[in-house]
Order: C-alpha cells, then sequence, then structure tokens
C-alpha cells in the first residue's frame, strides 16, 4: 500500500526522447490469432518494433493507418508497463480488448462487459494512484463506448472487473467475495491500465468479453479462446469505438 505521489521516476519512458508514433490512436488486444491473420490477410504494416528479450511490436492498419493495434501482455506489470511506454511515444486514445473469466454463469460466451472499473487486487496500481478498494474508469469515456454500441443495436453489460495478480488463486471464497462487491469478470490487467490513463492523463477504455466460467466449483474453459469470429469483430469494434473516445 506504499505510495510516493513524485511523478517523477528513476526510469522514465517520457524522458527517453522516444519518436512519437504516427497516430494517437491504439488497441491493445489479447488475441494474437486476430493479429495473425490481420497479417496474413496483408492488412496490417509494422509501425514500430520495441526491442529487447520481450519485443513488442506495434502495428497500423494498411486501409485505416489512423488506428495502430498490439499484443497485450498479461499481467499490470508487463501489459501496463507498456502502456506507460506506449503514451509516451504519443498514444493519448486506448482501446482495450480481450477476455475474461466471468463470475457468474449467466454471462454467456462471448457477451461484451464494458469495464466501468476495476478491484485493485494488484500491486502496480498503487504504485500510480492513492490506495483505494476500486478504480474507475472515466465515466465520460465510457459513455461515449456505450453511445455507440447502442446506436448500433449491440448488445452489452456495464460493471467491474476483478484485476488480480495470481490465477491460480482464484479460489471459491475469492470469487463469491468478488461477485458480492459487483465484479462480473475476473481479469489481470485493468486495475494497472487503468491507473497509466489517470496518471498520463489520457482517454482509455475496455471491452471484456464473456470467456471461461470460474464461478462454478470446477473450471469451465467453454472453448472461450477458440470464438475466432467473436474475436475479430471484437477487434474490429474497438478499431471504430477507438475514433469515438
Amino acid at each position: 500500500m506504499e505510495y510516493d505521489d513524485d511523478k517523477d521516476a528513476v526510469v522514465n519512458p517520457f524522458k527517453w526522447n522516444l519518436e512519437p508514433f504516427s497516430t494517437n490512436k491504439l488497441i491493445i488486444t489479447f488475441f494474437p490469432d486476430v493479429i495473425d491473420d490481420l497479417q496474413k490477410s496483408g492488412e496490417l504494416e509494422l509501425e514500430r518494433l520495441f526491442g529487447g528479450e520481450n519485443p513488442v511490436y506495434v502495428y497500423r492498419f494498411k486501409k485505416q493507418p489512423d488506428v495502430l493495434i498490439t499484443l497485450g501482455y498479461v499481467g499490470c506489470p508487463a501489459c501496463a508497463g507498456n502502456l506507460e511506454v506506449f503514451a509516451a511515444c504519443g498514444a493519448t486514445k486506448v482501446m482495450f480488448c480481450g477476455g475474461g473469466g466471468v463470475l457468474d454463469k449467466s454471462i454467456k460466451v462471448g457477451e461484451l462487459l464494458v469495464v466501468e472499473g476495476a478491484i485493485r487486487d494488484e500491486g502496480f496500481s498503487y504504485k500510480y494512484i492513492e490506495p483505494s478498494r476500486y478504480i474507475y474508469t472515466d465515466k465520460k469515456i465510457t459513455q461515449k463506448i456505450t453511445d455507440y454500441l447502442e446506436q448500433h443495436k449491440i448488445s452489452y453489460l456495464t460493471g467491474i472487473t476483478w484485476t488480480t495478480d495470481a490465477m491460480f488463486r482464484e479460489t471459491k471464497a475469492l470469487v463469491e467475495e468478488r461477485k458480492a462487491e459487483g465484479a462480473k469478470i475476473v481479469e489481470m490487467e485493468q486495475a494497472g491500465c487503468i491507473a497509466i490513463s489517470q496518471f498520463r492523463n489520457f482517454d482509455y477504455g475496455a471491452i471484456i468479453y464473456g470467456g471461461d466460467d470460474v464461478s462454478q466449483d470446477e473450471w469451465d474453459t467453454r472453448s472461450w479462446d477458440k470464438r475466432k469470429g467473436i474475436r475479430y469483430n471484437l477487434v474490429m469494434l474497438c478499431r471504430e469505438l477507438v475514433k469515438e473516445i
């Protein structure tokens, strides 16, 4: 829970004089299959490679070069840490799309959750935003997302997620507790990404689709990661939404 309100740090990507991206709009997706398919069909070209032991590739859409896309890394330190570097490169409009474990079996596979906030059951966000139980997305951004979905007659849920570092410690008791607090989906990145957006003051929205089911005594994968159509359509949806926010 230790927090330092000094806005500077010894290692600070905003001091690195990074070359700006060609656009400020970015999609972070957790669907490598969609990126692979887009590459194979010639719809993407490389915008930037951040080298190193864990290289990060950022692409732009050839037909819509004002939108970038990158594959998110698992967990707040990796995903939200990279997001801070992207912000240092000029990303100010960011849409996140991924899948998460449902805490209520009535949430169907593929059902969309517009993220309104997260339970901060991780460590990363506490280094950016003062300690609190919850962190929330910008209501104006959330409203723009839901307005677009309603205008295009796309069904959705709204609510908070449970962000945890420990994917193998989602015990039955904790699932019930987080569900009672209002969380609808468990995932590993939202608290951190929302914290970065607040700390660096840029627009951020997220949609997570209902994936595996962790609400029962036994884990049910529901083949959530094989839903190629849902995943592709969600990326295409975010490509439009990132222009709206």
